[in-house]
């Protein structure tokens, strides 16, 4: 009898081609706030952290503060571009429709980013309430905590959860967590090393299609 597995997504760059349009609205709101020069290059470097973490980051790569009073600057713009260009990644509404068996959502976004996400590309019906954010946890990642946690709501051991992720971060969590890392690398930010930073970070397969993510699962034993 095949293993019950629970399969664990990301959401931004997994789900939902989300990363282009985030990195605009945080170039646009530092710019907003006399700071410019937060291009893609320096979003690329935070992807699969949290909001709070990513702007330590960037303070970290350019010297910018930005002002706390303002951290709804950075998700009004987001969700505005989000709600006029966010799609789903290419194929994955037909890979969830067919997949067989317990998925959740584990994301470093806000609750608010992930509903509108999913509301937006219309995926909120594969996942009900088994959303999980960072925001529930100590430490985003690459800890585990995002990990584990949604393991123990959706009731499955960790050696049984199978992790979709776009980012190194989000890889290594998986890992630290004792998950199957699948990396993916079908979202518009894709990079020529994305590949090889996911193999790096400890990914078990990179996949650049959903396709390819299915003949994964079906070789780990999940109907997909």
């Amino acid at each position: 009898m095949a293993r019950s597995r629970l399969m664990i997504f990301d959401c931004d760059g997994v789900l939902v081609d989300s990363e282009p349009l985030a990195a605009k609205a945080y170039e646009r709101v530092y710019e907003k706030h006399g700071m410019p020069g937060v291009h893609g290059g320096i979003i690329a470097q935070c992807i699969g952290m949290k909001q709070s973490d990513i702007i330590v980051k960037i303070k970290e790569l350019t010297g910018h503060q930005f002002p706390p009073a303002a951290d709804g600057d950075i998700w009004a713009e987001t969700k505005l571009l989000f709600s006029e260009e966010l799609k789903p990644t290419p194929g994955i509404v037909p890979f969830l429709s067919a997949l067989a068996g317990d998925r959740c959502v584990a994301s470093s976004s806000s609750i608010e980013r992930i509903n509108h996400s999913l509301s937006v590309t219309g995926q909120s019906r594969f996942f009900g309430e088994a959303i999980f954010s960072s925001s529930m946890v100590k430490n985003g990642k690459p800890a585990p905590d995002i990990f584990l946690f949604a393991a123990e709501k959706m009731d499955a051991k960790p050696a049984d959860c199978i992790v979709v992720e776009d980012s190194p971060f989000g890889i290594q969590g998986a890992v630290a967590a004792g998950m199957i890392a699948i990396g993916y690398t079908g979202g518009g930010h894709t990079y020529p090393e994305h590949s090889t930073r996911l193999k790096a970070a400890g990914a078990d397969f990179v996949c650049a299609d959903w396709r390819e993510v299915g003949r994964q699962l079906a070789g780990l034993g999940v109907p997909a």
